[in-house]
């Protein structure tokens, strides 16, 4: 039987990245702030006194600089781990990421791996405007060669992190500030979770809600209403953007035949878009309804919070289109 400890997000990402530094020499931690000060959101705390200042190296604000660094640490054999304050700011560093990074392998004829993640916080947070609320999952979306996770709880930030960790090509991490607090029950004892596979949080019959990251949450209030109401909401995380679990995916739709999209980031070219036309491509024989998707609106985040709350997803918005979908 396994022993369960209840612990944060922040501190279930901590476990991995000590457990993966413990087990293999090669990993190490690099980034802003991420030593001395224990990381901007205390991810790494306590990890510069552990593992010292070669493994846990704090670097000047040059996101193009020490990703560009890691990556070439990554072609020697080393296995780093990035952290980017906000995933705004690997803007500044996407050159590294994506001209390096994620086509050595390809364009050395496979005489480079490059095993890196790059983790940290994604999407909005509290009244941080639009320069630090941007969901970047569908932008390095559409770019072959990079694997895309984006975790909800404890238990799935440890588990895929450490899968990651130990993945030989370059991966996206993306955890979000607001839930780093959350607690859960995970095992004490290890445990890894394959990339590439959704989970299905809950059963149902009559419509398939599709989420990723903090929207799950959301999803979980909306389907928790309905419930009430006799609707049964079967919910999926998908854990990995890419690759996608398309089977999961499929199977549920072909159960329910009505499904809701929900996520973070904007409408057009957004990662329901491309779930939506999946769902048609493989299901449309099976579906009763058109596709409804709720996602941030068509906006520049905005600082307040009155207008914050209006921009994105909520449990309102998204129980409308259920309705509107099973109508």
């Amino acid at each position: 039987m396994q022993n369960k400890q209840t612990i944060e997000v922040r501190d279930a990402i901590r476990q991995a990245l000590d457990e993966e530094m413990a087990r293999d020499e090669r990993v190490f931690i690099i980034g802003e702030e991420v030593a001395e000060y224990n990381g901007a959101y205390k991810v790494t705390k306590g990890m510069l006194d552990k593992w010292g200042p070669d493994r846990v190296i704090d670097t000047p604000i040059s996101e193009l600089g020490f990703a560009g660094l890691a990556i070439g640490a990554a072609m020697c054999g080393l296995r780093p781990v990035v952290e980017f304050m906000s995933f705004n700011f690997s803007f500044v560093g996407c050159d590294q990421i994506i001209s390096n990074a994620i086509k050595m392998h390809y364009m050395s004829g496979n005489r480079f791996s490059v095993p890196i993640v790059f983790r940290g916080p994604n999407g909005a947070a509290a009244q941080v405007s639009s320069q630090h609320s941007h969901c970047i999952e569908a932008l390095y979306g559409n770019l072959p060669g990079l694997i895309i996770i984006t975790p909800n709880n404890a238990y799935d930030a440890k588990g895929l992190l450490k899968s990651a960790i130990r993945n030989n090509n370059p991966v996206l991490f993306l955890e979000n500030e607001l839930t780093y607090g959350l607690k859960m029950e995970i095992p004490e004892e290890e445990y890894l979770i394959p990339i590439g596979k959704a989970q299905i949080i809950q059963e149902g019959k009559h419509l398939t809600l599709i989420s990723h990251s903090r929207m799950v949450d959301i999803c979980k209030e909306a389907a928790m209403e309905l419930a009430k109401k006799g609707i049964e909401i079967e919910l999926i995380d998908l854990r990995t953007i890419r690759p996608l679990d398309l089977p999961t995916i499929a199977d549920s739709v072909r159960k329910t035949h009505m499904c809701v999209l929900v996520e973070e980031g904007h409408i057009f070219s957004g990662i329901c878009a491309e779930v939506g036309f999946q769902i048609q491509q493989h299901c449309f024989d099976f579906l009763d309804a058109p596709i409804e998707r709720v996602c941030q609106r068509e906006t520049p985040m905005p600082y307040s919070k009155m207008l914050e709350k209006e921009t994105m997803p909520t449990k309102e918005r998204i129980l409308d289109a259920i309705n509107k979908v099973l109508s």
